[in-house]
């Protein structure tokens, strides 16, 4: 099992960026019922739950980007997303996509998200 995250980059405070996490070796079933998390952590700082999505639809943010973070999922393509709008400085992060599939965490390489004018 492998998880893929891509989408990070620089943007300017007041952007948005929409980061992907690719599953494979996964079968469907199983991915479609995994409960999805997006994590971060900036330099200094403790990694910090950012999202969830339970496998029903369920979703969660944390209070600093409730409001302007979205996380989905597109079980026909194993795929979650975390769409990310009206960026701060503060958000910037190494971003980790993290599924529970086979009784275990998995996660996916961090991708970097900078928010600098």
């Amino acid at each position: 099992v492998q998880l893929q995250a891509c989408g990070g980059g620089l943007v300017q405070p007041g952007g948005s960026l929409r980061l992907s996490c690719a599953a494979s070796g996964v079968i469907s079933s199983v991915f479609n019922n995994a409960p999805m998390r997006w994590y971060r952590q900036a330099p200094g700082k403790q990694r910090e739950l950012v999202a969830a999505m339970t496998s029903g639809g369920s979703t969660n943010f944390a209070d600093s980007v409730r409001g302007r973070f979205t996380i989905s999922r597109d079980n026909a393509r194993k795929r979650m997303y975390l769409q990310m709008n009206s960026l701060k400085p503060e958000d910037t992060a190494v971003y980790c996509c993290n599924a529970h599939l086979y009784g275990e965490h998995y996660w996916g390489k961090g991708t970097q998200v900078t928010v600098s004018s």
